[in-house]
């Protein structure tokens, strides 16, 4: 039993749990989710154009979920969505000004966040870490 309890899965669930609490309680003043700001980031940091396929690859999400995501921030005032000339099956996602609002509240608090969980740690742990994960993606991406 004790296998299961130092697990790499177990922590990342763990971890991945705060992260979630973190992002959630972030001082958006109810205007959209921890997961809406981080998309939010996302795309405040493009310089191209971002479609939905983007974000689903940038956060490992399923169609449905980003729709669904999509919708909401849509709902909420924060971006829309245009269809480009060159393929009306795809849909452009434009930040609206209500967003770009909130770009240096978004920025710093995932920054605040970035630091908060990399603490304490040396610049080679975390190069090990980023290391360790990116083959966990792969080895589950297999």
């Amino acid at each position: 039993m004790n296998n299961l309890t130092r697990s790499a899965g177990r922590y990342l669930s763990k971890l991945s749990n705060k992260i979630r609490r973190q992002l959630d309680s972030f001082s958006f003043k109810g205007a959209f989710s921890g997961a809406q700001g981080k998309v939010l980031h996302f795309l405040l940091a493009q310089n191209e154009d971002v479609f939905q396929k983007d974000i689903e690859e940038e956060y490992s999400l399923r169609p449905s979920t980003a729709t669904e995501l999509l919708k909401q921030m849509e709902k909420s005032g924060l971006i829309t969505r245009e269809a480009v000339p060159y393929d009306k099956r795809l849909k452009k996602i434009i930040l609206t000004e209500k967003a770009i609002s909130y770009k240096e509240q978004v920025i710093k608090d995932l920054t605040d966040l970035e630091e908060k969980i990399t603490k304490d740690i040396p610049k080679e742990d975390l190069e090990t870490c980023f290391n360790v994960l990116e083959k966990m993606l792969d080895n589950l991406s297999e």
